[in-house]
C-alpha cells in the first residue's frame, strides 16, 4: 500500500512538470510575434530599450531555468556524486528569474507613482530585503537527492527553510501589487485611450498577483513537507507561471502605449494648475504656428488671426477651412504641481 502511494506521488508529479512545459512551450510559441515586435521597436541591437531588456532576460533566463530543473528531474544517469556538482544550479536560476520578475514590478509601480523619489528609495530597499532573504533561504540546508537516478534539489535538513523563499516572495508581491494599485485608483484620465491603459495595468497587477500567489502557495505547501519526493513538485509550475505572468506585463503595456499611426493630435492635461495650463497651451500653440505671419495685408481679419502650416506632409490645397493638424503618433502631456518632477508614469 505504502509502495503504491509512493508510486502515484512520482507519477503526478511527472504530470505537473509536462504540465507545465506544455503550458510554457504554447505560450513561447504564441508570444513569439510580440517578441519580434520588441526587437523591431528597437533603434539599435546596441541602444535596447530596459523593458526590451527585461524583457529578453525574463524569457530566456526561465527557459534555462526550466530545462534545468526538469532535465535533473527526468534524467536517470546521475549518481550521487555527479549531483553534488549539479543540484544548486536550479535554485540558482530559480532565484535569478525571481529578481527579474521583481525589477520588473519594481520598475512598472515607480513609473505608477510618478518617479516619486522616496517611494522610490522604499521600492529599492523592499527589493534589497526581499532578494537577500530569497537568497539565504534558497540555498540554505539545500542538499541533492538522487532518486531512480535523477538529480534534485532538496530541504532535508532539521530546519525547513526554503517555504520561506515563497513566503518573502509573497509579501514582496502584497506590497508592490497594493502600492500600484492604490496609485492607479487615483488617476482621473479625460481620454479614453488613457483609461484603457489604466484598466489594463490594474487587471495585469490584480492578475498577475493571484496567479502567482496561488503557484508560491502551492510550493509553500509542498516544501513544508519532510517527503523528499515531493517537495519539488510544483516547481516547474512555479517557473512556468512566473514567466508567463511577468512577461504578459510587459506585452500589454507595450502594445498599450505604442504609437498609433495617422492618428489626430491628442493632448491630455490632467487637472494641471491655472498657471501651468497657460503655459502648456502657449507651448502647444507655438509647435504649430507659422512664423511667417501676414503684415500688413489688407484680408487679414485681425492681428490674432494666426496662419498655421501642416506639420505632416500633407497638401495645403487639401484642407478645408478648418485646420486640421495630422500626425503620426499621440502626444500625452502629464502635468503636476510645480514643485512636482514632471515625468512619464509608464515605460
Amino acid at each position: 500500500m505504502e509502495q503504491r502511494l509512493v508510486t502515484d506521488s512520482v507519477t503526478s508529479v511527472k504530470y505537473l512538470r509536462i504540465a507545465s512545459i506544455s503550458i510554457a512551450t504554447y505560450d513561447y510559441i504564441l508570444t513569439l510575434p510580440a517578441e519580434w515586435r520588441f526587437y523591431r521597436s528597437q533603434s539599435s541591437i546596441f541602444h535596447i530599450s530596459l523593458a526590451c531588456a527585461l524583457f529578453i532576460l525574463m524569457r530566456y533566463v526561465s527557459i534555462t531555468a526550466m530545462v534545468v530543473s526538469n532535465y535533473g528531474y527526468f534524467s536517470t544517469t546521475y549518481t550521487q556524486q555527479t549531483c553534488q556538482q549539479y543540484y544548486i544550479v536550479a535554485p540558482i536560476f530559480k532565484a535569478i528569474q525571481t529578481m527579474i520578475s521583481q525589477v520588473i514590478l519594481g520598475v512598472r509601480t515607480f513609473n505608477i507613482v510618478r518617479r516619486d523619489r522616496r517611494i522610490g528609495i522604499m521600492l529599492s530597499l523592499l527589493y534589497l530585503l526581499s532578494t537577500s532573504a530569497e537568497w539565504f533561504t534558497d540555498l540554505f540546508h539545500e542538499t541533492p537527492s538522487v532518486v531512480y537516478g535523477n538529480c534534485t534539489s532538496v530541504n532535508a535538513g532539521k530546519v525547513l527553510s526554503t517555504w520561506f523563499y515563497y513566503l518573502a516572495v509573497i509579501l514582496y508581491d502584497v506590497a508592490i501589487v497594493t502600492v500600484s494599485t492604490m496609485h492607479l485608483l487615483r488617476y482621473n484620465p479625460i481620454s479614453n485611450r488613457v483609461e484603457r491603459l489604466i484598466r489594463v495595468l490594474i487587471y495585469d497587477g490584480i492578475g498577475y498577483f493571484i496567479v502567482l500567489s496561488a503557484s508560491n502557495v502551492l510550493n509553500l505547501v509542498f516544501y513544508h513537507t519532510t517527503n523528499i519526493q515531493t517537495q519539488t513538485a510544483a516547481a516547474s509550475v512555479g517557473y512556468a507561471v512566473t514567466w508567463i505572468m511577468t512577461q504578459r506585463i510587459l506585452i500589454h503595456v507595450r502594445e498599450n502605449t505604442r504609437p498609433e499611426a495617422q492618428r489626430l493630435e491628442n493632448v491630455i492635461v490632467a487637472r494641471p494648475p491655472l498657471t501651468a495650463q497657460k503655459r502648456v497651451m502657449s507651448g502647444l500653440r507655438s509647435q504649430f504656428e507659422s512664423k511667417n505671419h501676414s503684415k500688413g495685408s489688407k484680408g487679414s481679419k485681425s492681428a490674432g488671426d494666426a496662419n498655421f502650416r501642416p506639420t505632416s506632409p500633407l497638401n495645403p490645397d487639401d484642407m478645408e477651412l478648418d485646420v486640421h493638424v495630422r500626425v503620426e503618433r499621440s502626444v500625452m502631456v502629464d502635468y503636476k504641481d510645480e514643485s512636482e518632477h514632471s515625468g512619464s508614469w509608464v515605460n
